[in-house]
C-alpha cells in the first residue's frame, strides 16, 4: 500500500454532519459512519488532529442576529463544539481508537485544557485529538480555530470535509451554471467572497502555507482518496490559479 501524501492532518468536519439526516442534534449512526471514515486514515499512520464545527446544535452568529447577545451566543456555541467532540470521542474509541478531547476552556472534569506540547505528543503516540471550544474567544470561527491549531501542530493540510463536493463561484443549488473550481488560491477565495469557508481561516493558512482541500465527506471512502493523493474535491493553496 502506498504511503499516504500528508502525514498530519487537520480534519474539519461541519457539525452539521453528526446530525445526519435529522434537522438538529445528534444522528449515532451518522456519527458512526464519520467514525470509521477516521479510522481508516488512521490505519495508515496518518496524525489526525480535529475540529468539529457545532452547527447541527447551535450558531452563535445566527442567534446573535435574532437579538442575543453576541458574546453569549458564542460561548454557547463553544460548548456546543465540546458535545460533539466527546460523542466523536465516544464514537471512535469504540473502535478502539485511542482519542483525547483538549478544550480552549477549561473545563478539566471532562477533557483536557488545550495545550500544544501535550496536543502534538498525543499525534506521536498515534492518538486522534479533537480540538473543541473554537479559539476560546467570541468572534471567531470554528473555520479559524482549525486554521489556528493546524498551524500550531504544523499539520500539513486542513481536511474540510462538507456536503457538497467543493468550492463554485455560486451557490450550485440555486445556479445550475456554476461553476466548480478544482483549485484555487487563497486570495482567490477572500476576493471572490466565497462563502464555503471563512476568510479569516483562509488568510491564516495563506500566512503559515497550509493548503486546504474541501470536499464531500459524505461520499464514503472520500478521506482515504485524497490520502492516497486523488484530487478530490477544491485545493485552496498559494500555487492554485
Amino acid at each position: 500500500m502506498a504511503d499516504p501524501v500528508y502525514h498530519r492532518i487537520l480534519l474539519k468536519p461541519s457539525g452539521e454532519m453528526l446530525m445526519g439526516s435529522r434537522g438538529y442534534g445528534l444522528d449515532p449512526e451518522a456519527i458512526g459512519i464519520m467514525a470509521d471514515e477516521v479510522a481508516d486514515i488512521h490505519k495508515m499512520g496518518v496524525e489526525i488532529g480535529m475540529v468539529i464545527g457545532g452547527g447541527n446544535i447551535f450558531r452563535g452568529f445566527k442567534a446573535s442576529a435574532a437579538g442575543m447577545d453576541r458574546v453569549t451566543a458564542d460561548h454557547i456555541g463553544m460548548l456546543a463544539t465540546v458535545i460533539n467532540a466527546l460523542a466523536f470521542q465516544d464514537a471512535l474509541e469504540r473502535k478502539g481508537i485511542h482519542t483525547r478531547v483538549q478544550t480552549a476552556i477549561t473545563m478539566n472534569k471532562i477533557a483536557e485544557p488545550f495545550i500544544r506540547r501535550r496536543a502534538v505528543r498525543h499525534l506521536e503516540k498515534g492518538r486522534v485529538v479533537i480540538f473543541a471550544g473554537g479559539t476560546g474567544n467570541p468572534y471567531f470561527t470554528t473555520d479559524t480555530a482549525a486554521s489556528l491549531r493546524a498551524a500550531e501542530i504544523k499539520a500539513e493540510v486542513v481536511l474540510k470535509g462538507t456536503k457538497v463536493d467543493g468550492i463554485y463561484d455560486k451557490d450550485p443549488i440555486e445556479f445550475s451554471d456554476a461553476k466548480k473550481f478544482d483549485e484555487i488560491s487563497y486570495l482567490g477565495v477572500v476576493d471572490r467572497g466565497l462563502g464555503v469557508i471563512d476568510s479569516t481561516a483562509v488568510t491564516l493558512c495563506m500566512e503559515h502555507q497550509i493548503p486546504i482541500r474541501v470536499f464531500n465527506f459524505n461520499i464514503r471512502g472520500n478521506l482515504k482518496r485524497i490520502l492516497h493523493g486523488e484530487q478530490i474535491g477544491t485545493l485552496i493553496s498559494t500555487e492554485a490559479a
